[in-house]
């Protein structure tokens, strides 16, 4: 199944696709993140990706990766979709217009990591108070005293 999807992929979004593996049976695919929108909706309205079950972001310090969790729930088919953004400016577009449960998962990922999801309905800080100035997460984020 995992190489139908990523075939699919590759036919819609010939540029697209930066990298693709298999992780503990769940297929990974690196995408462009000015693809990540249209890739997402295909793989919601053509292959049942119904179910946005993460997303999160990770510093690797010289860039910022999102990583989404999706689920087709009548298959139990997984998949997850990776992009890197610039470090100093991370920003790729919101998938709320996709799945609605991404709004609060966006919010924690720009709270804490810093990433502008462009497009988002409401993005705002979810845990920290408004005039927190940084994101935590971020490895080069200092302890105020």
């Amino acid at each position: 199944m995992s190489e139908l999807i990523e075939k699919a992929i590759r036919d819609a979004f010939p540029e697209a696709v930066i990298d693709s593996r298999d992780n503990f049976g769940v297929l990974n695919i690196k995408i462009d993140a000015g693809a990540l929108l249209g890739v997402c909706e295909m793989l919601k309205s053509a292959h049942g990706f119904d179910y946005l079950a993460d997303v999160t972001a990770i510093d690797w310090k010289d860039r910022i990766e999102v990583v989404y969790q999706l689920t087709a729930l009548v298959s139990n088919t997984k998949i997850a979709l990776r992009v890197d953004l610039d470090a100093n400016k991370p920003e790729v577009d919101s998938v709320v217009s996709v799945w609605k449960g991404a709004n609060y998962q966006e919010r924690e990922v720009f709270d804490l990591m810093g990433v502008v999801f462009k497009g988002h309905p409401d993005l705002r800080r979810i845990l920290l108070p408004e005039d927190w100035e940084g994101h935590p997460l971020r490895k080069d984020y200092v302890i105020p005293d």
